[in-house]
């Protein structure tokens, strides 16, 4: 796609602008001189009042333009009236050449229920936040009412946070099979699924490292989340060294909450989950992501319908205290009446927590080299699918309580975890809107130190830790004495000990 800008905006903001309405495309040179790459042009003019856009899309010979102006007030700061302007202006023109309107208007970042929080932080009521997205981000009212609930929940949840929680996130970047859309580091071939003892042996020292600098900050561990990949790749014995593990280095009985993202059903069994339930687990996942076996055949799920059903049964009698199910919309092959149907089967079940996820195209994914077209803005019936997870979640008593969005989700929708009253997974919830900082360990993993004192300008300071991303990597290197040295000055630093 080609970008032609004349704004002191940030040319990615107009990037992602494009990508709602064009999903997959790439930028750059090579891209620009594409011939049948899309082109938007923008500019904006400021005058006292505000900031005028104009914005021009072509594609194939066609062109549409528009222009849009918002006006400078005193709730937004200049670069947020500059991007309601783009905005705006973008979508106006790109809605009339394709025929379509975004659910979710000009919003493109990862977590809509922040700009809802602000909002409300601000003194803005439900109702008042409601209408601003909808009039000043263009988010159709289902959206806005949502985003708003959920950043209400969110707040009724975390309180006040501080500045001594943390969580632990710890790293399994391995699975049996790799599914088609997968993006997430986690490895499938014998050679690689050899490293796991040495992986393992690694890990631990990273967990004992971890704990010793969260001891020495004297921060309080909140949750702690297994996640992956997928964990109960582990053998047996394998599970019970790690999680026994945990226990000597953190009270496991003091965490509010305390996930195995067990995920894979081809990869569960009683004694696993006994060892969970026995070593302080709290909340598992179990995910089928359909409940049709020809779906989850095409996009590389070596598990059938029936095996999940085996899987949740053992996580329900495990004795575990919460059982989160996961569902994708929009996977290939699959369609509003078996997404129905799915959804239908997963509320009889009863679980605590369903989390719905909208089927993701990421550029490293298998899918992509099967179907080089599977991007799609429109979504198909997605957004049919979506809604209706929505409602009938409702309508058994399930609460949305987080949501985020990625880049290049089929029809730009939304994933939204639901739970039953006080079965919330907070770690989602701090993890997502930043409420405190994330010690990481293992390949792949991102730590994250936050400063939610409010000290810096009202805002949350953050500061990213990254692991190495493939397992062989991060067995050739140390890096936890770098965190450790980066965690301590940051608390120092910001008065936080």
């Amino acid at each position: 796609m080609k970008i032609i800008l004349d704004s002191p905006i940030n040319k990615y903001y107009v990037q992602t602008l494009g990508m709602i309405f064009f999903p997959g495309e790439h930028f750059g040179e090579s891209e620009e001189t594409r011939p049948d790459a899309p082109v938007l042009s923008v500019k904006t003019v400021e005058d006292e009042g505000g900031v005028k856009t104009y914005a021009t899309v072509e594609l194939d010979g066609k062109s549409e333009s528009a222009e849009y102006y918002a006006e400078f007030t005193a709730e937004r700061t200049h670069e947020r009236t500059l991007k309601l302007s783009i905005g705006g202006a973008v979508l106006a023109a790109s809605s009339a050449l394709l025929g379509y309107r975004p659910a979710w208007g000009m919003m493109i970042g990862v977590r809509p229920s922040k700009v809802a929080s602000e909002l409300l932080d601000a003194g803005n009521s439900k109702t008042k936040v409601k209408k601003i997205l909808n009039t000043d981000y263009l988010v159709i009212p289902k959206k806005a009412a949502l985003a708003t609930n959920i950043a209400l929940t969110e707040k009724s949840i975390v309180g006040e946070p501080s500045p001594k929680d943390c969580s632990v996130y710890i790293s399994i970047p391995f699975c049996p099979t790799r599914c088609t859309y997968c993006s997430f580091v986690s490895y499938t071939s014998k050679r690689l699924l050899s490293l796991i003892p040495e992986y393992l042996e690694k890990l631990k020292r990273d967990i004992a490292d971890n704990f010793a600098i969260i001891n020495r900050l004297g921060l309080r561990v909140r949750t702690l989340y297994i996640g992956g990949g997928t964990p109960t790749i582990l053998t047996e014995a394998q599970l019970r060294d790690l999680l026994g593990f945990i226990t000597t280095q953190t009270d496991v009985s003091a965490l509010d909450e305390y996930t195995l993202e067990a995920g894979r059903p081809d990869t569960i069994n009683a004694e696993k989950f006994a060892i969970a339930r026995e070593l302080g687990v709290t909340r598992v996942s179990v995910n089928p992501q359909s409940l049709c076996d020809d779906v989850l055949c095409g996009v590389g799920r070596s598990h059938t319908v029936d095996e999940f059903y085996t899987a949740y049964d053992i996580a329900k009698r495990s004795g575990i205290r919460t059982v989160n199910v996961d569902l994708i919309a929009g996977l290939p092959g699959d369609n509003f009446r078996m997404f129905s149907k799915t959804m239908d089967e997963i509320i009889r079940l009863d679980p605590e927590n369903i989390t719905v996820h909208t089927f993701c195209v990421k550029k490293s994914a298998e899918v992509l080299r099967q179907n080089s077209h599977i991007y799609s803005a429109r979504g198909g019936d997605v957004g049919k699918c979506v809604d209706y997870s929505q409602i009938k979640t409702e309508q058994a008593g399930y609460i949305p309580y987080y949501m985020y969005r990625q880049k290049n989700t089929v029809g730009n929708y939304e994933n939204v975890g639901f739970s039953k009253p006080s079965y919330e997974g907070l770690y989602n919830i701090y993890m997502m809107e930043e409420i405190h900082s994330i010690f990481a360990a293992g390949a792949g993993a991102v730590g994250k130190l936050v400063d939610n004192t409010g000290n810096c300008c009202n805002k949350r300071e953050i500061e990213r830790m990254f692991h190495q991303k493939y397992p062989y990597e991060y067995l050739k290197e140390d890096k936890n004495e770098a965190f450790a040295e980066a965690a301590l000055r940051f608390y120092t630093e910001r008065g936080m000990l």
